[in-house]
């Protein structure tokens, strides 16, 4: 199996972006961890801050992965345009995020990429990555 894991803009900063909401671990640190755990699952990453390069991204991999897990960090409140990429591909998508967008500023109740998704992981810190892993897995 492999999944592709795509992390939007800010979250290159993670460990030293507001670890009171994100933790002080890096993404890189706890990817190391999460493909020890899943060795039979190729983990792929890309992160970039650039909505562009995530909708590219998506469309590399929509045709060929078995699952995409997205955390469009600010892009999730904001970008029909990847919606609309997720849509576009078979792969089907877990949308996830560190923190439970829900107890947060209002804007961020609001997903633009949901309804193209399979689910929706939220709140469960580094762990909601796992737990989508788990989700394509079933």
């Amino acid at each position: 199996m492999r999944i592709q894991i795509i992390n939007g803009p800010n979250l290159n900063l993670l460990g030293r972006r507001e670890p009171d909401v994100y933790g002080a671990r890096s993404f890189e640190d706890y990817l190391t961890d999460l493909r020890a755990r899943y060795p039979e699952v190729q983990l792929d990453y890309f992160q970039s801050n650039h909505e562009g390069d995530l909708i590219d991204c998506i469309h590399r991999c929509g045709f060929e992965a078995d699952g995409i897990i997205l955390n469009a960090g600010a892009y999730t409140h904001t970008s029909v345009a990847l919606h609309d990429a997720l849509r576009a591909v078979p792969a089907p998508a877990i949308e996830v995020h560190i923190s439970n967008v829900h107890q947060r500023e209002e804007f961020r109740h609001r997903s633009f990429i949901s309804a193209a998704c399979r689910g929706v992981i939220c709140g469960f810190g580094l762990d909601s990555y796992r737990l989508a892993v788990e989700a394509l897995c079933l």
